[in-house]
């Protein structure tokens, strides 16, 4: 596929645009003024691959974490800020990476131009973040509802402020909880700028419905060469958003990071415990980081030449499972030994490359 050029920008060492790797990033749902608890979860996500971290600035005794936050992780911050400046400016004096505001609700002319300005010194991006479930009254008078050109005229506005201030090291995104509304925000707006685009479907729902919509919309703006950075959005632990997050990019062909699971839905052919045996060692591989294929099968149609083409595999037969590693027959092996068997030869496998 081909990417959409746009510019690039910088939120602390991660590059955002510009033919820079996708990245992954989340949000803390920790109360940010508890800053130990918020460190804590950062850096459990930081640990599995999450790329920049976000958290919400409700008021200034959560901007007076900041500092503290920022000191304790190693990933690039992102402050979530809404309605008062001052939240921005503290943020700001608290070194984090970069802003995501919408300029058109945090203040008059002078408050935005003094935000931009000490972002401007201290060179921080700022994202324009719109979404459906806030946009302006007066666009909801003009277009009935919050539809994608709605999204889009308001992103616009919120730029043109930022412009007229001569700033533009800006990132954009324009999210709806439905996912077909964003998906063509998106395609507009990436006709109109070539500011780098966050994507992501709002308000996507429960680790189960929300992946299923987030993996469609992201996946399809992904595959039309839109989208420079990504959260999957869910009502769950935050660590669920990175899984899903790569995994969408991993279908794709766009980034590869720990294991890629092949296993097969089963059927009345499968003679061993497939489901929960590929549910524990996908649970127990979670902390690999580098890129794998492996395949957990379970009857000898498919099993066999999917185990063959992995770089490790098992295919089941009756209570048993033959072990394939980079296409050669290993050894047989128990059911009862399957997963601690495997998940020993999978880090070994990884030690060893």
């Amino acid at each position: 596929m081909k990417r959409r050029n746009t510019r690039q920008i910088s939120i602390g060492n991660v590059k955002i645009g510009g033919g820079s790797p996708i990245s992954v990033q989340s949000m803390t749902n920790t109360d940010t003024r508890d800053h130990l608890s918020t460190i804590s979860q950062a850096r459990r996500l930081e640990s599995i691959g999450c790329e920049i971290i976000r958290v919400a600035v409700p008021d200034m005794e959560a901007a007076e974490k900041l500092g503290e936050i920022k000191k304790g992780i190693s990933i690039p911050l992102i402050a979530d800020i809404h309605f008062d400046y001052r939240l921005a400016l503290r943020a700001i004096e608290g070194g984090v990476d970069g802003l995501r505001i919408n300029p058109g609700n945090i203040g008059g002319k002078v408050k935005i131009k003094s935000v931009v300005e000490a972002a401007k010194d201290r060179k921080i991006p700022i994202r324009i973040g719109i979404n459906s479930g806030s946009i302006e009254k007066k666009l909801l008078s003009k277009y009935g509802h919050p539809t994608p050109e709605a999204m889009v005229e308001s992103a616009l506005s919120n730029i043109d402020i930022l412009e007229s201030l001569n700033f533009h090291d800006i990132k954009v995104s324009l999210k709806a909880s439905n996912v077909l509304d964003t998906v063509e925000a998106y395609r507009l707006m990436s006709q109109k700028v070539d500011y780098p685009l966050h994507i992501g479907i709002t308000e996507a729902g429960t680790s189960f419905s929300g992946t299923i919509k987030s993996s469609i919309g992201i996946g399809i703006l992904l595959n039309e060469g839109i989208g420079d950075t990504i959260r999957v959005s869910l009502t769950a632990d935050p660590i669920e958003e990175i899984r899903a997050g790569y995994e969408i990019l991993k279908s794709l062909g766009l980034r590869y990071r720990g294991i890629n699971l092949i296993s097969c839905p089963t059927c009345g052919r499968c003679e061993i415990d497939l489901i929960n045996l590929a549910n524990e060692i996908e649970g127990r591989l979670a902390h690999i980081i580098m890129p794998l294929n492996i395949a957990v099968m379970g009857c000898v149609v498919n099993g066999p030449g999917e185990a063959r083409e992995a770089d490790i595999g098992i295919a089941g037969g009756k209570e048993i499972g033959i072990l394939f590693k980079k296409g050669r027959v290993v050894k047989k092996l128990k059911e009862e030994e399957l997963a601690d068997v495997f998940v020993k030869e999978v880090e070994e496998m990884v030690k060893n490359l």
